[in-house]
């Protein structure tokens, strides 16, 4: 079962996507948020797997919000639904950690495909912005913490030497040592090292 939390500042927009996913016997709503920082509370609360998030909120947005959610638990997916199809936009959210982007006037069985894309593992971004992508991304869709990590990995640290120097547990580090090994198809720490120490990532 995948967990989904949605933050959308249009209520109508929520209970349309209610209705329809209660046909699907794979998802069910955990949370439902009009503000990213309501939606912080629901993450934390519900863990949810998969979150489905505006970008343009109230209180704290989507882009902040994605942020937050990435380093307190870097296993929860998110994916941007947004009306916007500006390049910084999609930008900003994939350097959040963001592993899809939807336009909110594609179709509910596109946002259906999304949701459990990015649960595996993969990423997903609407046919309509496709050709945008590989124009704001890199050559692998890493967070800006993971870059992080990868950097210092790199220069030799340790995993509780990155976790002091990033002022984040050494658990959370691991996490993302083990989700960046996942997305760069790399076998262990040597073959991490050669890949951060080849790439030369500048932050």
């Amino acid at each position: 079962m995948i967990k989904l939390a949605i933050a959308e500042d249009h209520q109508a927009l929520i209970d349309g996507m209610k209705v329809f996913l209660e046909y699907e016997e794979d998802i069910k709503i955990v949370g439902e948020a009009s503000n990213g920082d309501r939606l912080l509370d629901i993450v934390r609360s519900k863990k949810p797997d998969v979150v489905l998030t505006d970008i343009r909120m109230p209180v704290m947005d989507g882009i902040t919000a994605a942020r937050h959610i990435k380093q307190e638990f870097p296993n929860c997916k998110i994916i941007a639904f947004s009306m916007f199809e500006q390049d910084e936009a999609i930008h900003q959210m994939q350097e959040a950690g963001a592993s899809g982007y939807i336009l909110k006037n594609s179709s509910l069985k596109k946002v259906i495909e999304a949701i459990r894309a990015v649960h595996k593992g993969e990423t997903y971004f609407d046919t309509g912005i496709k050709g945008k992508e590989t124009t704001v991304t890199d050559e692998v869709p890493l967070s800006k913490r993971e870059k992080e990590i990868l950097k210092l990995v790199g220069e030799g640290k340790t995993s509780q030497e990155i976790a002091d120097t990033l002022f984040i547990g050494k658990t959370t580090v691991d996490t993302h040592r083990k989700n960046i090994l996942k997305k760069l198809n790399l076998q262990g720490k040597s073959e991490l090292m050669r890949y951060s120490v080849e790439k030369k990532y500048d932050f």
